[in-house]
């Protein structure tokens, strides 16, 4: 039987290999040396050297103001969410009454689109703005805490399952063993259940930074980065340089080159950083 499978191992992962090699490495490759052309389709790319790398820091600041509207967003919103996912997950596996239900309704809001989930948002917030003479699009403070809002609102419920798992995992002896010598719960949460639930903190941080960083469909449908492209995040940024440009798209496809970089350097330096912690652990 092994030999059967090393024999026909390669027959069975082509499709997968040339599906990734097709919809991935190749279009990846060609955008890196698309972001050094100026072109308009890819068989008229002219080769332009840095110079879109150039434009995109320096053209109206609007690459670096979006950088930094996604690094704050990031922050705010990657504690946000896990801590009171991590808190809600705590409640519910206290063995109170009616937690498949909560669990439930928890989890409903990670099932709807984004651009559905951003206008219905849109329309809550400004109903209470609108008693302020203001809109989300008045100033960008509020564009920002809207944004946060919609993002903690969305995903608590997905984290907290996750959270759920990892909770549950933990062996009871653990626990009485702790409370045994006198640990307090603050003691038993800090050395016992955090240290054992750090890989489900693994996937949680992961998810939620990347999900962060790459928040598009709700950025465009609760502000769509008004006013003056001021709550605009990388993404929807690279959308409007890419699309709203006229020979533009060499620039766009940088952003989206250093975008790609940027993520993927935070994530693999995140997943490092909380694996090691398993480790301890």
């Amino acid at each position: 039987m092994q030999e059967s499978y090393k024999k026909y191992f390669f027959l069975f992962a082509l499709p997968t290999v040339l599906a990734f090699l097709i919809a991935f490495v190749i279009p990846f490759f060609m955008g890196i040396y698309l972001s050094f052309t100026e072109f308009t389709t890819v068989i008229d790319a002219r080769w332009v050297g840095f110079s879109n790398y150039i434009k995109a820091f320096s053209a109206n600041n609007e690459f670096v103001n979006a950088l930094w509207f996604t690094v704050k967003f990031t922050v705010v919103s990657v504690i946000s969410i896990n801590l009171l996912a991590f808190t809600l997950a705590s409640i519910l596996t206290s063995g109170i009454k009616a937690t498949n239900i909560f669990r439930t309704v928890f989890f409903m809001p990670n099932l709807i689109g984004g651009i559905v989930l951003g206008y219905i948002w849109q329309i809550i917030i400004n109903g209470f703005l609108y008693k302020m003479e203001a809109t989300l699009t008045t100033d960008p403070r509020y564009g920002f805490w809207g944004l946060v809002l919609l993002m903690n609102w969305q995903l608590i419920g997905y984290m907290m399952i996750i959270y759920i798992a990892g909770i549950q995992s933990i062996p009871v002896e653990l626990i009485d063993s702790a409370c045994v010598d006198g640990a307090t719960p603050l003691q038993v949460l800090r050395h016992v259940t955090i240290p054992v639930v750090m890989p489900s903190f693994t996937i949680c941080l992961f998810l939620t930074l990347t999900n962060s960083f790459r928040l598009f469909d709700q950025n465009l449908a609760l502000t769509a980065g008004a006013p003056s492209r001021k709550t605009a995040m990388l993404a929807l940024d690279i959308y409007n340089t890419f699309y709203g440009k006229t020979n533009w798209e060499g620039v766009g496809q940088a952003k989206a080159v250093i975008f790609s970089i940027l993520v993927a350097v935070i994530a693999a330096g995140q997943l490092f950083l909380t694996r090691s912690k398993e480790v301890e652990g």
